[in-house]
């Protein structure tokens, strides 16, 4: 089990930290994406709460692989919020590219949904310069630890509000946030084809990859100190410690050859 957290101080801080944010880069408000998720759920309470209704403005960027629960949960989270809410379909702008490629390479559903990915996030930071705003992430510890996250797509933005909670925790939080329990307890997933979801892109359900985070990173357990605390084989454990190593360029900027050296 993860430890218990104190939502009431998290939330104080986090509504804190984004009010601080919005100051220091003197914008006008804050753009974010609204899947319909229960990540983007949790971020859009907490935007409210940190600078009112009427400084968000919230975009559903949907396809044909989007689920239409998700699309009726956005819209729900936007009237019950009172924000800002704009739908736009993506599926032009992304076949238009897959059209100009389609002779030249196979296509790909994990390449493809990177692309959509990549897609809203050029969207987002559109509107994000029109309205002189900054774009809010929805990541959460979990995708953050493994990389489960597009590179300059969904994991480009300019904060990561719920960066620092496990997916397990952030369950907790919903329900603490009073949100919906069906947006809590559907199965979390990108819709970036048909039919996905997270945990068996992932390869493990949240609650059994968020111990393994939980040891690994914040305890700095060694395998075997870990297979005392869980019914898990080392080979499992070493896959998410691969899944950390493989990802960590994800989050850090671009690396440049005289990083840490002395050029002149």
């Amino acid at each position: 089990m993860l430890p218990k957290i104190d939502f009431k101080m998290v939330k104080r801080e986090i509504i804190n930290f984004i009010k601080d944010l919005q100051d220091e880069t003197d914008t006008d408000g804050i753009i974010i994406g609204l899947s319909g998720g229960l990540d983007s759920t949790v971020v859009a309470y907490l935007l409210k709460e940190a600078i009112g209704n009427e400084n968000i403005y919230s975009y559903h960027l949907a396809s044909s692989t989007t689920p239409k629960e998700d699309t009726e949960h956005a819209r729900v989270v936007a009237k019950l919020l009172g924000i800002s809410y704009n739908e736009i379909n993506i599926d032009s702008i992304s076949e238009e590219i897959l059209n100009l490629t389609s002779t030249e390479f196979n296509l790909n559903k994990q390449v493809e949904g990177n692309l959509k990915a990549r897609i809203r996030m050029s969207l987002l930071y559109y509107f994000a310069n029109l309205k002189n705003s900054l774009v809010a992430g929805t990541s959460n510890k979990s995708e953050l630890s493994i990389g489960y996250f597009t590179k300059f797509g969904d994991g480009a933005c300019d904060f990561e509000p719920i960066g620092d909670i496990y997916k397990t925790q952030l369950k907790e939080f919903a329900k603490f946030l009073n949100i919906t329990e069906e947006i809590i307890n559907k199965p979390p997933r990108a819709g970036l084809w048909e039919n996905q979801t997270d945990e068996e892109e992932i390869g493990f359900s949240y609650e059994i990859l968020d111990q393994i985070l939980y040891f690994i990173i914040d305890k700095k357990l060694a395998n075997d100190d870990i297979i005392n605390k869980m019914d898990i084989s080392s080979s499992e454990i070493d896959i998410v410690r691969a899944k950390i190593a493989n990802n960590e360029h994800k989050l850090h900027s671009p690396p440049s050859p005289f990083e840490g050296k002395k050029l002149f």
